[in-house]
């Protein structure tokens, strides 16, 4: 709970200043709309701004009644520190939890690691039924699902190089163990947005994976679910896919990245 008395309000009038300046995009905002709009006079207002500018926090542009304030480049960067600084499974969890809370099956969230896709964080559904996928799990990409959606994200020639490297055995009679059946596969997971594991790993298990996309619009990671395969025949998976998508798409925005839509349309060609 937070302490009022320690609250600076100066400090909290520049964020709201801030804040403003963030939702009037690339027309910048006026001072005189800022100061009316966080209930400041309009030299206080000024005074926030001007230590802002210079830190490099805001910048501004035109003069006199048309200057203008903008966000500024130092909140890059300082974005930048912060997404470095928090891991990936640090952010997916909380999300995680939400998702396996609403659907009720486990997530886990995962990232390729020398060619296997690798779970780091790990949310089990309530019940009594627990899957095999202990944290530092390496899953071949080829019949994995959360392996799959991050193949599909890369250009298609880096992506089959990679599953003839690390081999693509059958694990089960339904493995799509040929290059040109796993191929295929992965084009429909580019068009639809999620890969799905059936029983392509283990016997009776299903998988759905979304992918997970950092600023620069390239995989991080992906996040699936799994439940056994008589509990989520082939033709619910529309069902879950939907949300799964979704919380993939929350992980990727607080990684400063794009939505799936958007990731998808720009995926690397060949």
């Amino acid at each position: 709970m937070t302490d009022e008395r320690y609250r600076v309000q100066s400090l909290g009038r520049a964020l709201d200043l801030l804040d403003k300046i963030a939702e009037s995009g690339q027309a910048g905002a006026r001072l005189t709309d800022l100061a009316r709009d966080i209930g400041l006079s309009k030299p206080a207002a000024y005074a926030i701004l001007v230590t802002l500018r210079a830190r490099g926090i805001v910048t501004d542009i035109g003069e006199g009644m048309t200057r203008r304030y903008r966000l500024g480049l130092s909140l890059l960067r300082l974005g930048d520190l912060a997404v470095s600084n928090t891991g990936l499974a640090d952010i997916a969890l909380p999300i995680l939890r939400d998702l396996t809370q609403m659907i009720g099956m486990t997530s886990r969230v995962a990232m390729m690691d020398d060619g296997f896709a690798v779970v780091i964080g790990r949310v089990d559904a309530p019940g009594a039924i627990r899957f095999n996928a202990a944290l530092g799990r390496r899953e071949r990409p080829h019949c994995s699902g959360v392996g799959k959606v991050l193949l599909a994200a890369m250009p298609r020639a880096n992506a089959l190089e990679l599953v003839e490297r690390v081999g693509h055995p059958p694990r089960t009679p339904k493995t799509l163990s040929t290059i040109e059946a796993l191929n295929a596969d992965l084009d429909q997971i580019a068009v639809r947005h999620y890969a799905i594991d059936d029983e392509e790993d283990h016997e009776g298990i299903i998988c759905v994976a979304a992918a997970v996309f950092g600023r620069d619009g390239q995989t991080v990671g992906a996040i699936s679910v799994t439940t056994l395969k008589q509990l989520l025949p082939l033709e619910a998976v529309g069902s879950i896919a939907g949300p799964l998508v979704q919380h993939a798409d929350l992980i990727s925005r607080a990684l400063g990245g794009p939505s799936a839509a958007e990731a998808w349309l720009l995926r690397p060609q060949g």
